[in-house]
Formats: C-alpha cells, sequence, structure tokens
C-alpha cells in the first residue's frame, strides 16, 4: 500500500509543489492547512509521516509536533519539520519538539524526498525490504523482476504494482475501490472493471503452466493474495 504523508502547510504553492512531487514518487498526500485542522487529520487517519511546517495559523507546528507525542495513538508518527528558521538553536528546539528530521527553506525536492524516504526506513525497518516473497513467489524490488518458483514472470507496470500490493499484505481482501486508490491512484479516473481486466492478466502469469491459483477472489468484496486451497 502507498505510504500516506500528512502535508501541513499554510502556502497554497508550497503545498502543490510537495503534493507533485511526493504523488510522483508514489506518496499518498493528505493535506491540512493549520495547525488545528493536522490535529484533527492526523486522528481521523493517522499518515504514515507528517511534513508539518513550523509557523501555522492557530497552532505553531512546535505545539503540534509536542501534541502529537503525547497522544499514544500517534506518538510514533514519524515527522519532519518544515521551516525558514536556520539557526542551530532553532533546529534543536524542533528536535526537542519531538520532530524526527528538520529541513530548511527553501529546499529541493531531491533532498526533501530522500529526508521522507530515510526517515520511513528508520521508522519501518522491514519498508526497506529489498524483496517480497509469499508461497513460491519472489518480488526483486531491486532488480525489478518476479519469479515463481524457478520461472522468471513478464509482468505489465500495472500487473507489477497490483502484485506488489498484494505481497506487501497477503491474505488481506482488498475491494476494486482500495485497488484503484493503491494502485492507480486516488485522482485517476479508471472503471472498476478496470481491475478485474488486470487481476486475470496477473492470473494468467502467475498460473501458466497449471500451477495453483495464488489469487482469491471474494464474493462482492474483492481480491486477496492467499495459500491456494486443496
Amino acid at each position: 500500500m502507498k505510504p500516506t504523508i500528512l502535508v501541513v502547510e499554510d502556502e497554497p504553492a508550497l503545498i502543490t509543489l510537495l503534493r507533485y512531487n511526493l504523488e510522483k514518487e508514489g506518496f499518498r498526500v493528505l493535506e491540512a492547512h493549520d495547525g488545528e485542522e493536522a490535529l484533527i487529520v492526523t486522528k481521523e487517519e493517522p499518515p504514515d509521516l507528517i511534513l508539518l511546517d513550523w509557523m501555522l495559523p492557530l497552532l505553531s507546528g512546535l505545539h503540534v509536533c509536542r501534541q502529537l507525542r503525547r497522544d499514544p495513538e500517534t506518538r510514533e508518527i514519524p515527522i519532519i519539520l518544515l521551516t525558514a528558521r536556520g539557526e542551530e538553536s532553532d533546529k534543536v528546539r524542533g528536535l526537542d519538539s519531538g520532530a524526527d528530521d528538520y529541513i530548511t527553506k527553501p529546499f529541493s525536492p531531491a533532498e526533501l524526498l530522500a529526508r521522507v524516504r530515510a526517515v520511513l526506513r528508520r521508522a519501518d525497518p522491514a519498508s526497506a525490504a529489498e524483496t517480497l516473497s509469499f508461497e513460491d513467489v519472489t518480488m526483486d524490488l531491486v532488480a525489478h523482476r518476479v519469479t515463481r518458483g524457478e520461472r522468471n514472470l513478464h509482468l505489465g507496470p500495472t500487473e507489477y504494482r497490483l502484485l506488489r500490493h498484494f505481497l506487501q499484505q497477503p491474505g488481506r481482501v482488498f475491494s476494486r475501490e482500495q485497488l484503484l486508490d493503491a494502485v492507480w491512484g486516488r485522482d485517476v479516473y479508471v472503471e472498476l472493471r478496470t481491475v478485474d481486466v488486470h487481476i486475470r492478466r496477473l492470473r494468467k502469469s502467475l498460473n501458466e503452466g497449471g500451477l495453483p491459483d495464488l489469487i482469491r477472489t471474494v464474493r462482492s468484496a474483492g481480491y486477496a493474495l492467499d495459500h491456494p486451497t486443496a
């Protein structure tokens, strides 16, 4: 599933820039435009990481950071502070408030993305895994290669993303809507039956040669990567 990033920023132009670069790298983006909204959004839909501006309306970024760290439900969410304050004392204040990292404006999108990936890796070492596997299927994320047993599978880009999504949470049933959001993106209009078409293609590649079917269809619910039935 796509990691979700909450961008807390009151400058519309910067929000647009951050959203564009994060979504281009495969992240899902939520927005909040002041400190109070940031706390509400985080409680309603906890993100995998928060990009938090220091200078915000209503509540400052430092205040938001401290409140999130005091709440058992949000204290483990990684936070990167964004600020125009470049003094060492300000950086110390930001980190002491509970932030995991600190980026001084202006910054390049490349630096921001590198910091985001690094903080996510530290927060969830499993996400840095170079391979995913289930039963006899292995996906090499570095070489972009998929095998089942000794056979290489030749998957299209969409089938590859579908399989990767399934491999990250085997056994879980995903609705067509959830698969559309995770694989195609929330802002892309694709008909639900498109999911069925790509599932058929993925099945054909996985099961070639009469191998057991690893994709389970759950009537009126969706699909799951699961152990084949006897």
